[in-house]
Order: C-alpha cells, then structure tokens, then sequence
C-alpha cells in the first residue's frame, strides 16, 4: 500500500485534489484496516475466551456427576451429552480412554490430556477436529476418581468440547460488517476528501486564473480572498503583489511620459541652436558675436540635459544597488554641499550654524540631497540675498529670501516633474526635490517645504542621530540607496 501511495503521489501530471484524494482514501483505509482487524482479534480472543470458562465450568460440574463412577461415566450417554451441545471423556494416565456410550461425536485425545491426567496440575485448552469431521473447542480438566473399597485413587483428565459451528458463523459475520462498513468508510472518506480538497484548494485555483489573466489580458487585478485561513494569507499576498506592480507600472508609465515631455524641451531647443549653425556656416547670416552666444547656449542646454538624464536614471532604478552605509558627521556632509552651492552663487551670502549630530547613512546621497536644496534656494535667491543653513538637534533647516513658495504648489513640491509657474522660466529638470524625498526617506527621516520668515522657501529636513559621536547605536536605517551622479 506504501508503494502505490507514493506511485499515486508521485505521478506530477496528476492534478493535485485527486493527490490529495488519494492520500485521505488511504489514510482512511489504513486506519478502518487497523481498526477492523484489531476488532476482529480481540472479538475473538474474547470469544474463545467465554466458551473456555463455560467448558471448564461444566467440566467441574460434570466431574462432580460422576464421581465414584468414573468407568462408566456417571451413566451419562451421547444423547444427555448432545443435549447440552457438548460431548466429553475421560483419558487415564495409562492412556486408555473413556468415551460415552452410544453413536455420538467421538473427541480425539492428544498428549496434553494425557499429560494433565499424568500430573493432575493445570488445565489445557485447544481447537480440534472431532469424529464427525466439525470443529470443536475441547478442554481437559485433572480428575481423581477414589472407587469404593481402593485405597489409591485412579488419574483421569475430564475432556470436554463443544461445536465451534455457531461461534465461527457469528465471527464470519463479524468480518464481513467489518469489511462491508470499512469499504464503505474509504468510499466515503474518498468522496469527502475530493470535495474537501477541491473547496480547499479553489484559492488556488482562482490564483491560477489570476494569474494565467494576467498573462493574457496584462490586467493587475486583485481577486477576492474570502475566508479566514493561509490561503487565504497568500491571496492577500499575491493581492498585495498586484498593487505593488500596478503601482510600478503606472509610476514607470508616468516617467515615461514626464521623461519625454522633459527630454523634448531642451532636445528642441538643441536642435534650433545647431540647425542655426548649420544655417550660418553655409551662408554667413549670424552676426558677430552671436555665434559664440549659441555655442553657450548649446553648452549650458547639455549640461541642463546631462543633470535631467542623471536625475532621471537615480529615479528610474529599481534594480537594488548595494548600499554601504557608515558612520558620518553631519557636519561635513553639510560644509561640502555649501561648498558646492557657493560656487554657483559667489555673490550669495550664505549664513551657516550647525551643532553635531551623528548619524550612519550614506554621505555621497546625503551630499547630493543637500546640494539639490541648497541649489534650489541658490536659483531663487536675489543677487546678494542671504541663505541660512541650521543645524539644530536633528534637524537641518535651510531658508532664502526669494519668492517663496505658493500655498498651492506646497503638496506638489517633492513630485516629480512639479514645476511651479514661477519656475517654468528657470533652469531645472523638476527631479531634484523629489531626489532630496526619496533620499531623505531612505534614511529615515522626512523633509517638509514651507515659507521662511524673511518670505522665501524653507525646507526642514529631519535625520535620526545622535549628538554623542560615540553613540552609532542610535536610529539607522535599513537600505540606503545608492548615488547615481
């Protein structure tokens, strides 16, 4: 049975309720197997068990009946004997037996009766055949006969039996209800288990048409998880999976498209200034001067595309680049990026107080996410304006004194590709900001916009850290995403 229930389970074309089937039908047959059988021993047993005290009971009696009279048996004949439906006799410890008068059933005696009439100890209980070819249950008691006028007693072992005719007809019976009830167990449990294992097994088959939907349709649709098991957990889970890819995708289609809309502006713009010098060194029809401000024009327009085509491949990546982070002051990571941003604005006046705070993140990210907020204050600074950069506690706050920032454009400002009205005109690919988010988050912390008090932009942005240098036990983040330049 092992062997066929491994071939079953073995076979992988099988579909997987029928496995299943399979599997309770036999774990059934096995236990009504088990069952039956060890009903039908111990039924027996106890059987056999009865009808050898009732033997042995009326062999006593018998042996009181004939006492004194043992030769003879007491007078008892066949017919008494058949009567009660039992026959007997007597085996000598010479070895002669005594049998009853008349055309009854004759038992046939063994040495184990001969042996209890030899030693007068015990009592035996066996299956035979008897005269009349039936099988009978026979037991042999010890019996002293004392005949009157003998001083030594005569050695006798009392041999009675009885048909086993009725006793094996009610244990045939027996196996068969056993076997009829127990095929009917398996066939039940068969069909119970099919239906068990195709209601158990039906999330994953709407799984499977999910899936297989989603192959022909490219619809990321959820299904349905009705019920309260772990099926029920990885429908939720391959739901979540469907959120989470549809979200991808609409956030890829969405870059795409601001990508493009992007790209085309400068890419226009490229293609004017070379068509004009194209234009000019056939005919000669710029004026002096002007074809040097073109080939600048030209110069800043790529560089305006190479920070766009960076910035956009730093938000396009969704391959897991593997982060190092390590212990920083933040102090540094602030110094370098005012470093960076008072090359683009020499005639800015940046105003900077920092306090320590230490943290373990990614300084090149960190860097970056500074640089680009403090780059956007440079953009939009009057000549001689002022910045101011604090670092307090956690938290580094960066003002100007420029437009500011409408209460409009506040939710918008870390999207991607949000360009305000008021900085349409202005150079920038509308990435840089929501850069500084994502990096932000990814340390952890949170970046907010609002409006300074002077009336320009401010931007706090809030890292976990510590101001013991010592202590990089403090708030970290797991996944630091790394730089793109």
């Amino acid at each position: 049975m092992i062997r066929w229930l491994r071939s079953v389970l073995s076979v992988t074309n099988r579909p997987l309720h029928d496995r299943l089937m399979a599997l309770i039908s036999v774990a059934v047959a096995s236990a009504v197997a088990i069952t039956g059988i060890a009903a039908y021993l111990i039924t027996t047993f106890a059987i056999y068990d009865q009808l050898d005290r009732e033997l042995l009971a009326v062999a006593d009696v018998t042996s009181v009946w004939i006492a004194g009279d043992a030769e003879s048996l007491g007078g008892l004949n066949s017919e008494a004997l058949s009567t009660a439906n039992v026959t007997m006799m007597l085996v000598r410890s010479d070895g002669r037996v005594i049998t009853p008068s008349g055309d009854g059933v004759k038992l046939e005696s063994t040495s184990a009766e001969l042996a209890i009439a030899r030693t007068q100890i015990g009592t035996s209980s066996r299956t035979g055949v008897a005269s009349n070819g039936e099988t009978y249950r026979i037991v042999a008691v010890p019996f002293a006969d004392l005949r009157a006028g003998e001083e030594e007693p005569v050695y006798y072992a009392l041999v009675m039996g009885r048909p086993l005719g009725p006793t094996d007809q009610i244990l045939r019976i027996l196996a068969f209800s056993l076997l009829t009830f127990g095929l009917l167990a398996v066939l039940l449990a068969g069909a119970i288990g099919w239906v068990i294992a195709r209601s158990g097994l039906r999330p994953i088959q709407r799984l499977t048409e999910a899936v297989s939907r989603v192959t022909e349709t490219d619809q990321l649709e959820p299904i349905e998880p009705g019920g309260m098991d772990e099926l029920t957990d990885l429908t939720g889970a391959f739901n979540t999976m469907m959120r989470s890819l549809y979200s991808s995708r609409e956030r890829q289609r969405r870059l795409i498209a601001d990508a493009g809309h992007e790209l085309r502006t400068p890419l226009t713009s490229l293609r004017t200034n070379v068509e004009l010098l194209i234009a000019d060194d056939r005919q000669g029809m710029l004026p002096e001067g002007a074809r040097g401000e073109i080939l600048r024009d030209i110069a800043a327009q790529l560089g305006e595309f190479t920070q766009l085509i960076g910035d956009l491949v730093h938000l396009s990546r969704d391959d897991k680049v593997e982060a190092h982070p390590e212990p920083i002051d933040l102090r540094d990571v602030l110094n370098n990026a005012v470093t960076r941003a008072k090359r683009r604005g020499p005639a800015l006046i940046f105003d900077v107080e920092m306090e320590p705070l230490y943290l373990v993140g990614e300084p090149d990210s960190l860097e970056r996410a500074f640089t680009n907020l403090l780059d956007n204050a440079v953009k939009f600074s009057p000549p001689g304006g002022r910045i101011k950069v604090r670092l307090i506690g956690d938290r580094v706050r960066i003002s100007d004194e420029g437009p500011g920032i409408a209460d409009a454009d506040l939710p918008h400002v870390f999207d991607r590709f949000y360009r305000s009205d008021h900085a349409r005109t202005t150079p920038g690919s509308g990435l840089g900001l929501s850069i500084v988010a994502q990096t932000i988050k990814a340390h952890g912390g949170w970046v907010k916009a609002g409006r300074a008090g002077t009336g320009g932009a401010e931007f706090t942005v809030r890292l976990p850290g510590s101001a013991d240098p010592l202590d990089n036990s403090s708030e970290t983040t797991g996944t630091i995403p790394a730089v793109t330049d």
